[in-house]
């Protein structure tokens, strides 16, 4: 059965300038100026440079528009009459002085102007290099086809990623190329063949094993590295060194010379055919942490406080349209509503730029209040414990809001350049009592691993009883997830002869 009934509910709902904001905040600098940069192609209201719009002109023109669309009735138009003195001038629009001398000249610039360029890197990809190789060869077209398809099928480590008999599906359907599972595999090896050593591998072990078969001169280690890694591969990389040695009989001093010349070998040989920075992730500090007589101080980079402003055309464009007191007709009207309508969206856009550089300066602020000793010192150990939740508290913004700043945004310091979630951290209590970071527990752990005998490498269990002679009362279980999240190994794996 069906009622009708009147309900009363309190909802949030999120404009769209605070949606627009959110999305902002998580931009970080190195995008940043790509987003502007596509609203400014998307509006043309909207232009870079020092605003000159004060609030009350920008009233004066609503209300202007308000009384324009209230007052209007249809009217003809007249279209206008087109003279040769209306053509199209660029001179007209270039001023003799527009571009200062000094502006052409190389050395413009002075050590307190800040570089707003974006760091772009280029490069060719592996396949690129590949197929200029395969070039080189003589071929059939048939073969050309079939080894250029191999070679798109190899990642940027330079691993094959399709196994052969998939390889000759993908032929057959894609390009009706018929073949066999033995042509397939003789244009894989002669593609091995190509430098860098090691390219067009299916596994790391063949990728290392075409590696040392091309080393010369054959020396003993050599030979014992090609049969270790032909015959124990699993055993070499569980480390089980002891069992290695007694399966060939070898000394220790052989087995050592055999690593070392497996260690020189490179498990990626797709990064040796990529340009020098290709792939490289550059960051740009959203904030720089300077010292200045014992004191911090952070600024925004330039990057995320650009200069934006109406667009002078379009602003008087809409006060002349607006102050029209005659009658208005529907294309005029139309028109009035678009330009509005631009002009609004830009000065929503940088409303929301300006709110974005208080919402970082404020929590980047409330950080450095919050680990000031930290930032004073460089010391992990100094971290304080500190949670989404306490900034929030101090900048009263709500935590989701903090956490879009953190997630994203990084800040230069004369020790280095870090996430800013870096410095978030749980607390852990020492056998003193006090709270410390776990940052400081997981330093503690480090430098035991660093100072470790490498020949006979700590467990867990030994790791848990060193910190908690140093007053670190952290189970076996917490110190294998510290050493995992450090990305360290176990320890039968850090062994070294």
């Amino acid at each position: 059965m069906l009622k009708q009934r009147l309900q009363q509910k309190l909802l949030q709902k999120l404009s769209p300038q605070q949606i627009q904001l959110m999305k902002l905040l998580q931009v970080p600098a190195l995008l940043l100026d790509q987003r502007i940069k596509q609203e400014i192609e998307e509006n043309p209201a909207l232009e870079e440079g020092e605003d000159f719009l004060d609030e009350a002109d920008v009233q004066d023109s609503d209300d202007d528009y308000e009384s324009a669309m209230e007052t209007g009735e249809e009217a003809d138009v007249d279209e206008p009459e087109h003279s040769a003195e209306d053509e199209f001038d660029l001179d007209d629009y270039i001023e003799d002085d527009e571009i200062p001398d000094y502006r052409l000249m190389a050395n413009n610039t002075s050590a307190d102007d800040e570089a707003r360029d974006i760091p772009y890197v280029s490069g060719s990809s592996p396949q690129e290099a590949l197929l200029a190789q395969l070039g080189l060869r003589t071929f059939t077209d048939r073969e050309y086809l079939i080894a250029a398809h191999i070679i798109g099928n190899i990642d940027e480590s330079g691993y094959l990623q399709r196994d052969i008999h998939s390889l000759v599906d993908d032929l057959a359907f894609n390009q009706n190329i018929q073949t066999n599972f033995t042509e397939v595999l003789d244009l894989l090896r002669m593609i091995q063949e190509f430098d860098p050593p090691g390219i067009g591998a299916r596994d790391l072990r063949e990728c290392l094993l075409l590696q040392i078969k091309r080393k010369k001169p054959k020396t003993r280690a050599i030979e014992l590295a090609t049969l270790v890694l032909e015959k124990s591969f699993n055993d070499f990389t569980k480390k089980h060194y002891d069992k290695i040695r007694k399966k060939y009989g070898i000394s220790e001093s052989d087995l050592k010379q055999t690593i070392d010349e497996v260690l020189k070998l490179n498990p990626k040989p797709g990064s040796s055919l990529q340009d020098f920075g290709k792939g490289a992730q550059y960051v740009v500090p959203d904030f720089i942490l300077t010292h200045q007589d014992g004191d911090l101080e952070v600024v925004l980079n330039s990057t995320n406080a650009p200069d934006l402003r109406i667009n002078r055309t379009y602003s008087e464009m809409f006060r002349t349209m607006a102050e029209s007191k005659g009658k208005v007709d529907k294309r005029q009207k139309e028109a009035l509503s678009f330009v509005k309508q631009k002009l609004d969206s830009a000065r929503w856009f940088i409303d929301a730029i300006k709110q974005r550089q208080n919402t970082l300066m404020v929590t980047m602020q409330a950080i450095l209040a919050f680990q000031r000793e930290y930032f004073l010192t460089g010391d992990e150990t100094k971290l304080r414990p500190m949670i989404l939740k306490d900034i929030a508290d101090m900048v009263q913004l709500d935590i989701s809001t903090i956490s879009r700043v953190a997630n994203s945004k990084y800040v230069q310091t004369p020790f280095g350049t870090f996430l800013l979630k870096e410095f978030f951290s749980e607390s852990l209590q020492k056998d003193s009592g006090e709270e410390v970071s776990t940052r400081e527990g997981k330093k503690i752990l480090q430098d035991c691993i660093d100072a470790e005998n490498k020949s006979k490498p700590l467990t867990d269990d030994e790791l848990a009883g060193i910190l908690k002679e140093k007053g670190y009362n952290i189970a076996r279980r917490t110190v294998a997830k510290y050493r995992e999240q450090l990305d360290i190994p176990v320890a039968r794996l850090r062994k070294e002869l």
